[in-house]
């Protein structure tokens, strides 16, 4: 039996579908199935959408992503589990790509997803990054998630001291236990988040993640704007105020950077100098990936060391330890960018003082 667990809160104008979109995708694979609703707390009719698209629904009160979706693994008589985003659509292709990778082996994996309706267009280049991101690093987001009841035990679920990046956790512990895939094919999942907040709020909460990353990641209040807010009423509208557009345009310049920042290592500053516009905006934004990235690389590096210690593949070793390469390659070089930053800094302080 195939189970899919749904975690759900305030989500009774997006789960009629999602749980359509299961059913179509679970008929044509041909397995037996069921479909776990998990409620937890809503105040709206989550619940009784679940039973009306004949959904089991199990309520909780965890307001805690991970916690609610490892009560439906708890639950769940299934020996394949899929973990469904309750504002995300999948689709038979992806369904059966999965299957497809179970049955040669792979003991869990998931899949990346697109953003529906709307986006500023910062978004819809920060979707494509992460798509090939994840499957360049062979992680994925918690939208769509699989793997046998076996491995899930084995790796302990989803580690329930997060807030966020519980779907990292559960995927290094599957790593441990055997193949992890990344598939092609994507799943079509809400972009809500991008429509009621601007680029800069974004920014705001992905910068206290990278410069304070235990506290985010353990403490609820750090994501609650992103991840635990229930207001559910203008998830399909996008301001159309100065202000916001001013901040997506930031935004959209800051993911240009950060999808090109490779690149940048070769344009030689005398093209861009300091007091040119370009330059200025060069080096603002240089100075926050430089000082983010000293404190994010660092800490990465730090939990894929602690996983490679408890490694029991020689592939994961491998993976492992090339991922660690990658992290203090990129730590080196904010290291570096973090020198030169504050050397120019204080040479402009002497300057000062002398004048």
């Amino acid at each position: 039996m195939i189970s899919f667990i749904v975690p759900a809160h305030n989500e009774q104008a997006g789960l009629g579908r999602t749980l359509q979109a299961i059913h179509e995708s679970a008929r044509v694979v041909g397995q037996p199935y069921e479909i776990i609703v998990v409620n937890d707390a809503s105040t709206d009719a989550t619940a009784d959408v679940a039973r009306q698209h004949q959904a089991t629904v199990l309520p909780v009160n965890h307001r805690q992503i991970a916690a609610t979706r490892n009560s439906g693994g708890r639950a769940a008589r299934g020996d394949r589990l899929f973990f469904v985003d309750a504002d995300t659509t999948i689709n038979t292709r992806t369904m059966a790509a999965a299957l497809r990778c179970m049955d040669q082996g792979a003991v869990g994996g998931g899949a990346p997803a697109r953003f529906e309706g709307k986006l500023p267009l910062y978004a819809q280049l920060l979707a494509f990054f992460l798509f090939v991101g994840s499957k360049a690093v062979g992680f994925t987001g918690g939208a769509f998630m699989f793997c046998t009841r076996e491995a899930f035990q084995a790796s302990g679920g989803f580690n329930e001291r997060l807030y966020c990046g519980e779907e990292g956790s559960l995927a290094l512990g599957l790593k441990r236990e055997g193949r992890f895939v990344v598939l092609w094919e994507r799943v079509l999942t809400s972009g809500r988040r991008f429509r009621t907040m601007s680029g800069l709020q974004l920014l705001g909460n992905c910068s206290r993640l990278i410069l304070s990353p235990f506290k985010a990641l353990t403490q609820r209040s750090s994501v609650e704007k992103i991840w635990y807010d229930s207001n559910r009423e203008r998830d399909d509208t996008m301001p159309d105020t100065f202000g916001f557009k001013v901040s997506n345009g930031i935004a959209l310049l800051m993911t240009i950077f950060l999808i090109t920042a490779p690149l940048w290592t070769f344009v030689p500053w005398s093209l861009t100098p300091l007091a040119s516009p370009v330059g200025k905006i060069r080096f603002v934004i240089r100075m926050f990936f430089a000082h983010g990235g000293l404190v994010i690389w660092p800490a990465v590096g730090v939990v894929l060391l602690v996983n490679l210690l408890r490694q029991k593949r020689w592939t994961g070793v491998v993976q492992s330890v090339a991922l660690i390469a990658l992290c203090s390659w990129f730590a080196w070089g904010a290291a570096r960018g973090v020198i030169w930053i504050w050397t120019l800094f204080c040479q402009w302080l002497a300057h000062f003082h002398v004048e």
